[in-house]
């Protein structure tokens, strides 16, 4: 399964790019967990109408072979997308 996290905003207004594929990292299973739990091929965006110069701005997309799904919203901390977010970078 390949995953990347694409993002930014914030103060700085720096772009960041994250990319796992969970065959390879010691992290997959867990990503495939979190994606698993959270229900993420069947979501859509759930970012709320939050107002924020420092908030971050993010794209998930994940491809398992047979099919890919994207999903944006605003880093506000808030899960499940946040701990997604942080399985990412931890294991980029």
């Amino acid at each position: 399964m390949k995953i990347t996290a694409t993002g930014g905003g914030g103060f700085a207004g720096l772009s960041q790019h994250f990319e796992v594929d969970t065959d390879a990292s010691p992290a997959g299973p867990a990503l495939e967990a979190a994606l698993a739990s959270s229900g993420f091929f069947a979501s859509n965006d759930h970012s709320q109408a939050v107002v924020g110069a420092d908030l971050g701005h993010w794209t998930i997309t994940v491809d398992d072979g047979r099919r890919r799904h994207s999903l944006s919203f605003v880093e506000t901390g808030a899960p499940p997308w946040q701990h997604l977010l942080d399985l990412i970078r931890s294991a980029a």
